[in-house]
């Protein structure tokens, strides 16, 4: 992967502005052009002189400044780069997209841009962990913003906790794995399956699992982000619809393969859903009574469709089919077992016997007929970008160049 072309560089205020000074000598020295807003409190931090004298540009900073409108209008502005990066982003200019205020021209421009908004939010830690933070960043999520999350360590007031801003190296490399999808899917239609579905067994009780469609949901919003027409088929879930994907809610496995096949046809089909395996074999019309003589409950059960295998062998197959194992031991070998007898392309294997499922982050391994390429532990966010990617490089030169190692 590479770095975007241009950046747009919004600075807001907070103590860490500091580093977006390496931030930009590590993104010119990679050729990157960077246009910079100052917000006024971002200029309480570092200076628009030594702001420019490293990009080398002007550094805008006034609204309603009539030289710069004439040079540049604010909405050109919005749209120059490739992409629009806040670092830091305080958790006032968080705020302030959330509710779509635009009172400067940092927030002006945010709210007219039409390019990917990526944030590399830096506070307090009770800030960062204060609910009305917590809330904005799931909206702006789900409104398709791509969120570098801080990390944890001393910071200047003295106190410690999560709330620093992310390192410009690390920065910088998030950028360069999301930088050449912007736009690499136009024109492709993508099926994404997300959630757990729910099997009844009467009408208040089912069989399901502890997916949170976390997984699926980033991935559909990064194949939205990276141009693709996006169809999410989803379970039951308490996640946000990410922005720009056309939401399907489903109940149960049969729900979920019917709105699968009535979205053909699709360039891409991802089943990051967790599928229940079981249903049982009669469903009760009334909720089964506890009976105070009978000491257990015996139930039938029979397999659910194969809505991963049904996709992969239907006669509008998807160019690209890429599935999920969620395994508990022997992740590996279960992984390309259930690649090979599926008939998907690619899988992605998971360890699932800790905190994936719910959780915030996931360790993959990706599985193909080339090889294996095992993935860092990293956000579940991070992991949809890594994969679209993938995707991105598949479609561009017929096969996933990330993909190495021993063969499948």
């Amino acid at each position: 992967m590479v770095l975007p072309r241009s950046v747009l560089l919004i600075i807001s205020g907070s103590v860490s502005a500091y580093k977006s000074l390496e931030l930009i000598r590590l993104l010119k020295a990679e050729g990157v052009t960077i246009t910079t807003i100052l917000t006024r409190g971002g200029a309480k931090f570092v200076t628009p002189l030594a702001v420019s004298s490293l990009t080398g540009t002007k550094t805008y900073d006034d609204l309603f400044s009539l030289t710069d409108e004439v040079e540049m209008g604010h909405i050109q502005l919005s749209r120059i780069a490739d992409c629009v990066l806040v670092a830091p982003a305080s958790a006032d200019i968080l705020a302030k997209m959330n509710a779509g205020i635009a009172d400067d021209l940092a927030t002006t421009a945010l709210l007219a841009t039409n390019k990917p908004v990526i944030v590399a939010p830096a506070m307090n830690h009770k800030m960062w962990h204060h609910p009305a933070t917590q809330r904005n960043l799931a909206q702006l999520r789900a409104d398709g913003v791509q969120v570098i999350d801080p990390t944890a360590g001393d910071m200047a007031c003295g106190e410690h906790g999560i709330g620093r801003l992310a390192e410009p190296k690390d920065i910088v490399a998030f950028l360069r794995e999301t930088g050449q999808t912007s736009g690499a899917l136009a024109g492709k239609h993508a099926i994404v399956t997300s959630g757990p579905t729910h099997e009844p067994i009467d009408p208040v009780r089912f069989i399901g699992n502890r997916s949170s469609g976390k997984q699926g949901h980033a991935i559909a919003a990064a194949l939205a982000q990276a141009g693709a027409r996006v169809t999410l088929i989803s379970g039951p879930t308490q996640q946000p619809t990410p922005a720009g994907v056309t939401l399907v809610n489903v109940m149960t496995g049969e729900d979920m393969l019917r709105a699968a096949e009535a979205a053909l046809p699709a360039d891409i089909f991802v089943g990051a859903a967790a599928v229940a395996d079981w249903k049982a074999s009669n469903v009760s019309g009334q909720k089964i009574k506890k009976q105070n003589k009978l000491d257990t409950l015996s139930l039938d059960f029979l397999p659910t469709v194969d809505v991963l295998a049904a996709i992969a062998q239907h006669a509008r197959r998807p160019a690209l089919v890429v599935a999920f194992a969620a395994e508990t031991e022997n992740l590996i070998e279960h992984a390309r077992a259930k690649r090979t007898n599926k008939g998907a392309d690619w899988i992605l294997a998971n360890d699932v016997s800790g905190d994936v499922f719910g959780g915030d982050a996931n360790e993959v391994t990706l599985i193909t007929a080339q090889g294996d390429d095992a993935w860092p532990r990293m956000d579940k966010r991070a992991v949809a970008n890594k994969l679209v990617g993938a995707i991105a490089q598949y479609f561009n030169h017929a096969k996933p160049k990330l993909v190495k190692g021993k063969k499948a």
